[in-house]
C-alpha cells in the first residue's frame, strides 16, 4: 500500500501515488457512505469511471451498488498455456486472419444464433426479467470480442511457451442488466430520499429487497455469459491454431478470472457484498491475470490474500489519458514506431486507434511494484500479435 487518506468517515487505502483528481473525488463520496463496510480500497490501475473509480474495491453491508460493478458486468480475461514454444511472423499472420474469421469484432456479431447449450443455463433467470428478454439477440453476440479494450493477444511466456489471451465481456446483455437496475436503485433512492445523491451515481438496493435479488440473479447470468463467450472465442481460436499446427498443438493450462462483479464474500469476520470494478480477485493462491497495453507486458499472478485490499488486485495497467485527449494528444508515428521496433503485429493504423495506443495506459512496470504486496508474479507475457475490438 503507498498511502492512507483519513479525512472522511472511512478510510481510502491507495496502491498508488498519482491518483487523478476525478477519481479520487469518487473514493472520497464512497468513504462517506453509511453502508459502506471498513474502507475504501483503490488499486494501482485506478482511474476515473462513472459514479466510481476504475480499480476500485468497495465492501458494503446489507445494500447491492449496480453502478459499483458497472456496465460490462463479468468482464474480464482468460489466458491459455500452449504446449508451442516458437511461432513465427508469417504463422501469426496466417493465425491473426483465422481469427478474424471466426472472431466478430467491435459491433459485429454472428449472423446465425449460437447452439444454446454454449449458452449458460436458465432455469434460474428472473421471469420476463433483462436476461429473459435479451436472451435471443445474446445468441448471436457469445463468442464476439466487442470493442473499446477489448482484445485477443498471441503471447510468449517467460515460461518459454506460447500463451492465448482474451479480454472481454457480456456485450448487450450486461449493458441492458446494469442500465435497468441502476435506474430502478435511482427511482427508489429518490423515494426513499436516500443519503446516495443522484448526481454520484452510486443508488443502492437494499439486499433483502426482491430488487436487489433479482439484480444478483441476472448479474450473476452476466458473468456466466461474459465467461461463456470468452470460452466459445477461444476455443475458435484453438481451432485455427490446431489448423496451423495439425497434430503438434495442445493446451497446457487455461485461466479465467472477471474484474467487474459482486459477491458475498467473507472479510475482516464479517460477511459483506465485495464489488469489484476494474479490480480482480487475489486471494491466497489464486491464479490471476493482469494485461499490460498492446505494447507492453502482460502477467499470470498468483494472489496473496492481503485483507486491506479486501483481497484484490489490479485489472490491468489503468488508462493514464482519456480515449479523447489521447486521440488528441499522443503522436501515431510515434506510437507505431514504439511497436514495430519490439517486431509486434499490432492494431494502430490511424489517429483513431490512438484510445489503444501504449501511450493511454499507465506505466504496468509501476503498477506492478505498486502491488507487490497483494500477488506474486508467475509469468511474463510478451505480446507478439494484437487484436482490438
Amino acid at each position: 500500500m503507498k498511502q492512507v487518506i483519513n479525512t472522511e468517515k472511512l478510510p481510502i487505502k491507495l496502491w498508488l501515488d498519482d491518483i487523478e483528481e476525478g477519481a479520487l473525488a469518487q473514493a472520497r463520496n464512497m468513504a462517506n457512505l453509511p453502508f459502506v463496510f471498513k474502507h475504501i480500497a483503490i488499486m494501482p490501475d485506478s482511474h476515473q469511471g462513472y459514479g466510481m473509480p476504475i480499480g476500485g474495491v468497495l465492501a458494503t453491508k446489507g445494500v447491492i451498488v449496480p453502478n459499483a460493478v458497472g456496465v460490462d458486468i463479468g468482464c474480464g480475461m482468460c489466458a491459455l498455456k500452449t504446449n508451442l514454444e516458437s511461432i513465427s511472423t508469417e504463422t501469426l499472420k496466417k493465425i491473426m486472419s483465422g481469427i478474424r474469421e471466426l472472431v466478430p469484432l467491435g459491433f459485429d456479431h454472428h449472423k446465425e444464433k449460437q447452439d444454446i447449450a454454449l449458452m449458460p443455463p436458465t432455469e434460474n433467470i428472473v421471469k420476463n426479467g433483462m436476461v429473459e428478454r435479451q436472451l435471443e439477440s445474446a445468441r448471436k453476440q457469445i463468442g464476439t470480442l466487442g470493442g473499446g479494450n477489448h482484445f485477443i493477444e498471441i503471447q510468449k511466456g517467460s515460461d518459454g511457451h506460447i500463451w492465448i489471451m482474451i479480454h472481454s465481456g457480456s456485450r448487450n446483455i450486461g449493458l441492458k442488466v446494469a442500465e435497468h437496475y441502476n435506474k430502478m436503485a435511482q427511482n427508489l433512492n429518490e423515494r426513499w430520499h436516500s443519503v446516495a445523491e443522484k448526481s454520484k451515481n452510486l443508488a443502492f438496493l437494499p439486499i433483502e429487497t426482491q430488487e436487489a435479488k433479482d439484480y444478483f440473479n441476472e448479474m450473476q447470468y452476466c458473468v456466466d455469459f461474459a465467461f461463456a463467450n470468452r470460452k466459445l472465442m477461444m476455443n475458435n481460436i484453438v481451432s485455427v491454431f490446431a489448423d496451423c499446427f495439425s497434430g503438434k498443438f495442445s493446451e497446457l493450462e487455461f485461466v479465467n478470472i472477471a474484474h467487474n462483479y459482486a459477491r458475498w464474500e467473507h472479510q475482516y469476520h464479517t460477511n459483506v457484498i465485495v464489488h469489484r470494478k476494474g479490480a480482480t480477485s487475489a486471494k491466497e493462491g489464486e491464479t490471476g491475470i493482469i494485461p499490460g497495453s498492446q505494447g507492453t507486458k502482460s502477467y499470470i499472478v498468483r494472489g496473496k490474500g492481503n485483507a486491506e485490499s479486501f483481497e484484490s488486485c489490479s485489472h490491468g495497467a489503468g488508462r493514464v489519458l482519456g480515449r479523447k485527449q489521447a486521440e488528441r494528444t499522443l503522436d501515431l508515428e510515434a506510437e507505431i514506431a514504439r511497436l514495430d521496433e519490439k517486431g509486434i503485429i499490432h492494431s494502430i493504423r490511424s489517429k483513431s486507434d490512438l484510445d489503444e495506443a501504449p501511450g493511454a495506459y499507465k506505466d504496468i512496470d509501476i503498477v506492478m511494484e505498486n502491488q507487490k504486496d497483494l500477488v506474486d508474479i508467475l509469468v511474463e507475457l510478451s505480446p507478439l500479435a494484437v487484436i482490438k475490438g
